[in-house]
């Protein structure tokens, strides 16, 4: 996707806003949540809540990672780049997770782009702050280590998926994976951008988004598609959807 069609960390000064210390009143995000309040109370003086606009890049491809983000609500798009601009979507981030894997490694570039896919809140937190936090904050830092870990169990399920599933399937996992995240039936979304999402030409995606609406699985109109038959949906998804839940699942088991 041309850097031009995606709005680029336009964040304006109403739509920040300040977190109190220890105050959670606000928070949607699982990771966050779920830290112990010393932990919390550490963080939370260099948190800042952020609006992010749909299509805005959050971390490009190649580039220094300034910021992490904490998403709130809405949806990430975790895209892998080639030279000519293609772009192929490898891993989806909600509420359950956050944005800047590879800082935690050590790394300083990111070699995805993350985009949002709605309108949606973060917790922003500056790289340097987050670093200086990591030492005091086990529970943070373990969190964090193990969502990457799901992050990267996501985008191999998802590489082979492009390659081995057809492009309803791959439409199906693709909606319920969004909706998982999203938590709503309506979901902000272009045919165009989703032929990005999956690999796939526009008139495929079309053709898929057709089938599902015949079969009265979902609606769609410019911009939005509305999930009305989810156990069908179900159904039609390729088993990389349930290959993905499962093993997140038994993984987070793994840990209580």
């Amino acid at each position: 996707m041309p850097r031009t069609a995606i709005a680029r960390d336009r964040l304006r000064s109403p739509s920040r806003y300040a977190v109190e210390d220890g105050d959670r009143s606000q928070l949607g995000n699982l990771i966050l949540l779920a830290l112990p309040k010393r932990e919390y109370s550490q963080l939370s003086p260099s948190v800042e809540l952020v609006r992010l606009m749909l299509h805005q890049v959050l971390h490009e491809a190649g580039e220094r990672i300034r910021s992490v983000y904490f998403l709130n609500n809405g949806l990430g798009s975790v895209l892998t780049v080639q030279p000519d601009g293609k772009s192929v979507e490898v891993g989806l981030i909600g509420k359950e997770g956050f944005v800047g894997g590879p800082v935690i490694f050590g790394f300083k570039t990111s070699s995805l782009r993350v985009v949002t896919q709605a309108d949606a809140t973060a917790y922003r937190l500056d790289l340097e702050a987050l670093r200086k936090a990591l030492p005091q904050c086990p529970q943070l830092k373990q969190t964090l280590l193990r969502y990457s870990m799901i992050l990267g169990m996501q985008s191999t399920q998802l590489a082979a998926c492009n390659r081995l599933h057809n492009v309803i399937e791959r439409l199906a996992r693709w909606l319920l994976m969004s909706q998982d995240r999203i938590e709503a039936k309506v979901m902000p979304l272009t045919q165009e951008f989703l032929g990005q999402m999956l690999g796939a030409r526009r008139a495929s995606v079309s053709e898929a988004a057709m089938q599902l609406k015949k079969a009265g699985m979902i609606s769609y109109t410019r911009g939005s598609v509305t999930i009305l038959n989810r156990p069908k949906l179900e159904k039609t998804a390729c088993d990389c959807y349930e290959i993905i839940k499962q093993q997140a699942i038994r993984w987070q088991a793994e840990t209580e």
